[in-house]
C-alpha cells in the first residue's frame, strides 16, 4: 500500500496522517469544505500529502479512512469507494449526532449503518478507541517493541481486515480482531477499552482546567494486545 485517502481531516484524520506520512506513505486529505481550507495541514505533511474532494480522495486511497461523524455516514461518496476497505472511526455520541433510534436500542452498531450505505465497500472499525493525542507518535511505537500497544479492530470481511491490520502495523500499532461489525460496540465510548486503558494515573486534586490540561498532555502508557483482548472481552452491552 502506498497511498492513504481520507474522508475527514479533523483530529482523528490529521492525527493518522500524520503517521503515515511518517511510515513514507502518501496521504490524500479531504473535507466537508474543500482542498483550498487543508492548505496548512498539508504544507505542515509536506511532499507526501495533498489536498482533494471526498471522491477524488476516495479514488486515490488503496485504503481509505472515514473519519467523519455518524450522524454524516450517508454523505460518504458510495459509488467512488465500491470495492474499497474503508475504515469507520466514527463513535456515536447523540449530543452531537441526534438520536438514531437503532442506535439507541442496540438493534445495530454505528458501522453496520455505514456498510448498509457502502453496499460495495468492506468497512473495518478502527482507531476509534484512542483518542487523537494518543494516537500519535506518543504511543506508536515499531515493530517488535516491547512498549508496542495494540488496537481493536472489526469487520465482516476478513480480507479487509487483514489490510487493516497491516497499516496499524505500519503505523506503529498490533491489531487485535474483536470480530463483525456487530461486535463493534465493544470497542466503542464507554466500553472498557476506549480511551482510559492508554492514559496514565490521573493525578488526584486537579481543576477542571487542569485535567483537561493532563488529558492532552499525557505521555500515554502501552496496551498490549493480551490487555485488550480482556478488555473487549468484557464489555457488557448497554454501558
Amino acid at each position: 500500500m502506498k497511498t492513504l485517502g481520507f474522508i475527514g481531516s479533523g483530529m482523528i484524520g490529521s492525527a493518522l496522517a500524520r503517521l503515515a506520512v511518517a511510515a513514507g506513505l502518501d496521504v490524500v486529505l479531504s473535507n466537508s469544505r474543500g482542498p483550498e481550507t487543508l492548505a496548512d495541514l498539508v504544507g505542515e505533511l509536506g511532499e507526501h500529502a495533498r489536498a482533494a474532494t471526498s471522491d477524488e480522495a476516495a479514488r486515490a486511497g488503496e485504503l481509505v479512512v472515514a473519519a467523519t461523524p455518524v450522524y454524516a455516514h450517508a454523505r460518504l461518496p458510495a459509488e467512488a469507494l465500491a470495492g474499497k476497505t474503508v475504515i469507520d472511526t466514527a463513535n456515536y455520541y447523540a449530543q452531537r449526532d441526534g438520536r438514531i433510534a437503532e442506535l439507541d436500542a442496540g438493534e445495530v452498531t454505528s458501522s453496520v449503518l455505514v456498510q448498509r450505505h457502502l453496499t460495495d465497500s468492506y468497512v473495518v472499525k478502527a482507531f476509534n478507541n484512542i483518542s487523537c493525542g494518543h494516537l500519535s507518535t506518543r504511543v506508536a511505537r515499531p515493530s517488535g517493541a516491547s512498549d508496542r500497544s495494540a488496537l481493536p479492530i472489526a469487520g465482516d470481511d476478513a480480507a479487509a481486515k487483514e489490510q487493516v491490520a497491516r497499516l496499524l502495523d505500519v503505523l506503529g500499532y498490533d491489531a487485535v480482531d474483536i470480530g463483525t461489525l456487530a461486535d463493534s460496540w465493544r470497542m466503542g465510548h464507554g466500553s472498557p477499552v476506549h480511551v482510559h486503558p492508554y492514559l496514565s494515573t490521573q493525578p488526584s486534586g486537579l481543576s477542571q482546567e487542569e485535567t483537561q490540561r493532563w488529558f492532552f498532555e499525557n505521555p500515554g502508557v502501552p496496551v498490549p494486545a493480551d490487555r485488550v483482548k480482556e478488555l473487549t472481552e468484557r464489555a457488557v452491552r448497554g454501558f
